[in-house]
């Protein structure tokens, strides 16, 4: 079985390039047959990843202090809890491991998810042809059966038109980033040529970096493939490569999240948002 990359390859040059499966042997220098189940089956093989095992991984302890990180990633950089007090903490819930198992769990967590510290400060062009669209979450209060209820609204926006949608959502996980994509091809009456996304976690399993570009989630390929747009990675702690979409993320919550709209369903304050924008 092929790793997810050369699956990606594969569809590229069939797709994109409109080679041949006879070419695309050459190319790649591969077996006739396997080309030509790649470059055209629709549904592809998911990739096995090696599950990571140790009491950070296997019990409670791991998913504590990543809610625990990602709890401290709203806050200033001198709010933010270091890893000696994270140890501290966890051994008042009867945490059993050592210093040195916690470092290892946090290292490794943040070289994941984390953007903020990368040494790489390459520089991408910012040129914006028609059809390039921008994407991004942002977290808006609604009030719902009487409560204030936080939102997670993905935004798309065109930088050429200056133009976007935005759809309304429960989280920011993978399933609720396809969807929300889904829904704002449908808004749009397409699917753009080209997205532009920061290194969020549903789309990004690894952040661009001197060593390397950037590595994105088998499900995300296989979401790209299917719609057939091109995908540009920021890179990391760059946001005004994306400033068009944060910008519209902020035309939102100020214009139609500052008063805190009642929410009746999710698909209600989806039809809200698409009237007003």
């Amino acid at each position: 079985m092929l790793a997810m990359s050369d699956i990606n390859c594969i569809k590229h040059l069939r797709n994109t390039k409109g080679l041949s499966i006879s070419e695309i042997q050459k190319t790649l220098g591969i077996n006739w047959r396997t080309a030509k189940k790649y470059a055209d089956e629709d549904q592809l093989p998911i990739e096995q990843q090696k599950k990571k095992t140790g009491m950070m991984y296997e019990e409670k302890w791991g998913e504590i202090v990543s809610g625990w990180l990602f709890e401290d990633r709203r806050l200033k950089r001198k709010l933010r809890r270091n890893k000696k007090q994270i140890f501290e903490e966890l051994k008042t819930h009867g945490f059993p491991g050592s210093y040195r198992t916690v470092c290892y769990f946090i290292d490794d967590w943040r070289h994941s998810h984390s953007t903020e510290d990368s040494p790489d400060k390459g520089y991408e062009r910012l040129e914006h042809p028609p059809g390039e669209a921008q994407v991004d979450f942002g977290t808006m209060e609604t009030v719902q059966d009487g409560e204030f209820v936080d939102v997670h609204t993905l935004v798309m926006s065109f930088p050429y038109s200056n133009a976007a949608v935005a759809v309304p959502l429960p989280g920011e996980n993978q399933e609720c980033f396809l969807h929300g994509l889904k829904t704002l091809f449908n808004q749009c009456g397409g699917v753009p040529k080209q997205i532009r996304i920061d290194n969020l976690t549903p789309a990004v399993k690894k952040t661009r970096s001197r060593f390397g570009e950037a590595e994105l989630t088998d499900a995300f390929i296989q979401f790209q493939n299917h719609y057939g747009f091109e995908v540009q990675v920021c890179n990391p702690g760059s946001g005004h490569e994306k400033g068009s979409v944060e910008n519209k993320v902020g035309y939102v919550r100020y214009n139609f999240f500052s008063a805190s709209p009642v929410m009746n369903s999710f698909e209600h304050l989806t039809e809200m948002l698409h009237t007003q924008l």
